[in-house]
């Protein structure tokens, strides 16, 4: 359920609310019930937002306004009296993240989060939500490597054309934020010092909520009803290690298979243990990854150009992560994320749904949109993700893993599915291209880049995917080439343009800048005579075989719409088909 209320009057413990009621935001009170974890932000200018013991005061006092709202049930667990709220730090954002003593269920949750908004100084309780790998292991693990994913065919990513133009990701670093990574061998020299990110020691397994060094995967199996009341015991999955290896497994040494971008370095961020992780552990790593400061943490010496987020939860983008996104990308930040397993709209699903986000769907082994893949016009491309075939090794991602059931034990590979699996791809394919870039690309020309260099799917999706499937070769080539301006008439926004006359066969190349965050761009030809075909691209020159969008009806009257566009120089190619004349052409941004 995704609700948001705002409280004009409660009664809670006999007393009304203020008239200045806090935002209480019910929507993942099933999270709240595994470990009792709240977001909650004071007033600005409240003693609560920056004297501690004014903190833990107004916590207590909730909780006890709480009590005779949760019943015998609390008394139950270990007595009414010993029920406490405690702050376990501030977030990157300013808010506070407090938890209670003891495990509640959806009533006593929401009685406890109403408790803490009828504080006149509260002025938002939410659930610390907890977000999942998007892709567990949901297929047999087979003995044959195949890597399919980076070739040619219908299905690869192409990414062994890119190696052929001596792209590897070298003096490129990307963030994993994930569960981990083991001391896999055949990764291993490319991981640079991370960080576990976890504030909860239940999930992460350590003795202390502590955050540490190192971004070691200790494992995330489960036991039964450790997760939610009934919920099932699982093996670890060892996630992170699979995903950190499609980025930059160790190449050319004899073993195992290949990193889409092998001579890149990866930072491992722990920010999924036992049962998930939490959204202000996830936000805080973001900024982290990117370079950004933290405190209690010591900066990361290795800020990454690129982030893989292989992770979501069913739930619209929240504030404070695309808060988190936001600081990422104004630090140069690359931020690559998984659209989810569901075979749902990836409205619903965060982050894939956050803005400046490139986010990933998944295609099987002959193109088509893996029948799990979330989809919908947030999805900005497709890439591997598998849609695996039992007793044969096509159709699945391959990568490094672990032997272990619980803790970490000894290496193997193993075959996966998902769009964890694709997510990889597109971040390894990213720290290709900057490793060719002649100048670093924003994140704004990256993610341009890539939509406009996807290849087109072999046949039609049955949902929309994005703008192709994932061409490392293309993009590294757009890449290397970034920059160079071409010979092109300009185009000033919402001014018609009179196009000079063409003999058939003739064109005429235009050109407009698009600045950050617009909505749209949209070209119209219009009036005169003749036929004309109009081609559009980004940052290159469009052609009839190379375009991301194209008109080509009957006359002059053609229409090229591009929602969503990146920053930077749009080219639109206008070739007659037969002679015209008297034609005015209009681009718009929005």
């Amino acid at each position: 359920m995704n609700l948001r209320r705002t409280l004009l009057s409660v009664l809670i413990a006999g007393a009304c609310t203020p008239a200045f009621a806090a935002t209480v935001d019910l929507s993942s009170l099933d999270d709240a019930s595994v470990s009792g974890r709240f977001i909650v932000k004071y007033r600005s200018g409240s003693a609560e937002r920056v004297q501690p013991l004014a903190r833990a005061k107004a916590l207590a006092a909730a909780a006890e306004r709480a009590r005779p709202q949760m019943g015998a049930r609390i008394a139950g667990l270990r007595g009414a009296a010993a029920l406490r709220v405690d702050t376990l730090r501030a977030t990157a954002t300013g808010k506070h993240v407090v938890r209670a003593s003891q495990r509640l269920d959806r009533a006593q949750a929401e009685a406890l989060m109403r408790a803490i908004a009828s504080d006149p100084n509260v002025e938002y309780v939410g659930v610390d939500r907890l977000m999942h790998a998007s892709a567990m292991p949901n297929d047999p693990v087979l003995a044959t490597h195949q890597m399919w994913h980076y070739g040619t065919g219908s299905g690869g990513a192409r990414v062994t054309s890119a190696w052929a133009q001596g792209a590897t990701g070298a003096g490129v670093v990307v963030a994993v934020l994930d569960t981990g990574a083991t001391h896999h061998a055949d990764l291993v020299a490319n991981l640079l010092p991370g960080y576990d990110f976890i504030t909860d020691k239940e999930l992460s397994g350590r003795p202390t909520d502590e955050r540490v060094p190192g971004g070691w995967d200790l494992g995330d199996f489960t036991t039964a009803g450790q997760c939610a009341p009934g919920s099932q015991p699982s093996n670890s999955s060892w996630h992170g290690t699979h995903v950190s290896g499609t980025i930059a497994e160790v190449t050319n040494n004899g073993i195992g298979g290949a990193g889409v971008a092998y001579n890149a370095k990866v930072v491992p961020v722990r920010v999924l243990g036992r049962c998930g992780g939490y959204t202000s552990d996830i936000n805080d790593a973001i900024v982290w990854a990117a370079g950004g400061h933290i405190d209690g943490v010591a900066d990361n010496p290795n800020p990454a150009e690129v982030i893989n987020m292989s992770l979501g939860g069913s739930h619209a983008c929240e504030a404070d992560t695309q808060a988190a996104i936001d600081r990422a990308v104004s630090l140069g930040a690359t931020v690559v994320v998984a659209a989810g397993n569901d075979n749902e709209d990836v409205s619903g699903h965060a982050p894939a749904s956050c803005a400046r986000v490139v986010a990933v769907g998944a295609t099987g082994y002959s193109g088509q949109r893996a029948s799990y893949s979330n989809y919908g016009p947030g999805v900005d491309l497709a890439a591997p993700g598998g849609a695996g075939v039992e007793g044969s090794p096509n159709g699945y991602i391959w990568s490094t893993h672990n032997t272990g059931k619980t803790v970490p034990e000894g290496d193997r590979y193993v075959g996966m599915t998902g769009t964890s699996m694709a997510t990889p791809h597109v971040a390894g394919v990213v720290a290709l291209m900057q490793s060719v870039a002649p100048t670093p690309l924003t994140p704004a020309q990256v993610e341009g880049l890539l939509k406009a260099s996807a290849r087109p799917f072999p046949s039609k999706p049955d949902r929309v995917i994005g703008s192709g499937i994932l061409d490392a070769s293309a993009a590294v080539d757009r890449a290397k080439t970034f920059g160079q301006p071409l010979q092109a008439a300009p185009l000033t926004n919402n001014v018609a343009e009179a196009m000079p006359p063409l003999a058939a066969g003739q064109s005429t190349l235009y050109a407009i800048v698009v600045p950050a965050n617009a909505t749209k761009l949209e070209l119209t030809s219009y009036s005169g005579r003749g036929t004309l075909s109009v081609y559009a691209n980004y940052e290159a020159e469009p052609m009839p075989s190379a375009n991301i969008a194209s008109s080509v009806r009957p006359g002059t009257n053609e229409v090229i719409s591009i929602a969503s566009p990146a920053a930077g120089t749009y080219y639109f190619k206008v070739v007659a088909t037969a002679d015209a004349a008297g034609v005015l052409i209009r681009a718009r941004i929005y």
